[in-house]
């Protein structure tokens, strides 16, 4: 008999995988973060989907296209949140747990 190369349903009819919120599926695994008393949103973005250069703040050094690491900007300024997200700063993932 062939082999089919269907996936199988899993007992009890459930889905292979644990159902996720649209916002976690956008946002991936944002998470907050508190440092000297101010709380800063974290986005990890992956080597896959990083596309461009930047300039990590933490060591002064260069986050070259395709190299893993975290999008950080606070989450209380008193400009508002539009200023807040337009200040954000790309890091190192070693810098960032350091500084």
């Amino acid at each position: 008999m062939p082999r089919s190369n269907r996936p199988r349903r899993r007992a009890g009819g459930g889905h292979a995988e644990p159902e996720r919120d649209i916002e976690s599926v956008l946002m991936g695994n944002r998470r907050t973060e508190s440092r000297r008393g101010q709380a800063f949103s974290v986005q990890p973005i992956s080597a896959a989907k990083a596309v461009k250069a930047y300039s990590c703040p933490g060591c002064g050094g260069a986050i070259e296209a395709g190299v893993a690491h975290l999008v950080v900007w606070r989450m209380d300024g008193v400009l508002g949140d539009a200023a807040d997200l337009a200040a954000r700063r790309h890091w190192h993932e070693h810098c960032w747990r350091t500084a």
